[in-house]
């Protein structure tokens, strides 16, 4: 049973494995990618039932533009179906939609639907979904020195009275909180170059189960390993000899 006072208020999800579940079924990478991106709607509405207050998915690396080119050209026009197909729910739901990640080189039309999903959402208050698309946190941390530095260069900001909360502001997820749990489907043991400042503190849920198998009862498992843990950020438990 889970803590329903001690849910995670920001789950982030590496959904990995796709490939790999298609594979060992004897099916085309594509079906692969479509079950995982329809297994996003009903995490989706899972965190929304365990009051969850944020929720993000890694869908698409700086990275993945390396595969073949039919590949990505698929799960863009995957991703553009699923916002079509589910903004009107997600708005009914009082959900809110958001992306991160640099837009170019992520087709127009792709790149039109997220602004017509953010304006449409915008004045929700339920769960914030945030898809992480054309994303690396290595670039995310360069652009935000970058912005930074063009803020002093107008003396719109000081250096010196930088601090650690004050370049957060610079980040893509400027506004968001930071996660508090992570979780990686498919049996890999690595953050990808996922939110690596963002998640300085979070904890980490590996599990062998491919995305497109990571269901409800999945993310619950997640949950109630996430409130077996101690978090201290880095001080102790005072109740407990032993530390």
């Amino acid at each position: 049973m889970l803590d329903k006072n001690n849910i995670p208020k920001h789950i982030a999800i590496i959904m990995d494995g796709n490939g790999r579940w298609a594979k060992e079924r004897a099916l085309p990478r594509s079906v692969g990618h479509k079950r995982g991106i329809e297994r996003v709607k009903e995490i989706v509405n899972a965190c929304a039932d365990l009051g969850v207050k944020v929720v993000t998915f890694f869908a698409f690396s700086t990275e993945n533009w390396s595969r073949p080119k039919k590949e990505v050209d698929m799960l863009m026009r995957y991703l553009n179906n699923f916002l079509v197909r589910e903004i009107k729910k997600l708005d009914k739901k009082n959900i809110r939609f958001l992306s991160i990640g640099r837009g170019n080189p992520i087709p127009e039309y792709l790149q039109k639907k997220i602004r017509e999903a953010k304006e449409q959402t915008k004045g929700n208050t339920g769960l914030t979904v945030v898809l992480a698309l054309n994303y690396g946190a290595r670039q995310e941390i360069v652009d935000a020195v970058k912005k930074f530095t063009d803020a002093v260069l107008r003396e719109q900001a000081d250096i010196n009275d930088l601090d650690v909360d004050g370049f957060s502001k610079y980040l893509y997820t400027a506004g968001i909180p930071d996660p508090d749990l992570l979780i990686r489907p498919s049996g890999e043991l690595r953050i990808s170059n996922f939110l690596l400042w963002q998640l300085s503190y979070a904890e980490l849920y590996f599990t062998k189960k491919f995305w497109p198998d990571f269901n409800r009862s999945e993310l619950e498992i997640a949950i109630e390993e996430y409130q077996k843990r101690d978090r201290r950020f880095g001080g102790i438990d005072v109740l407990k000899k032993d530390n």
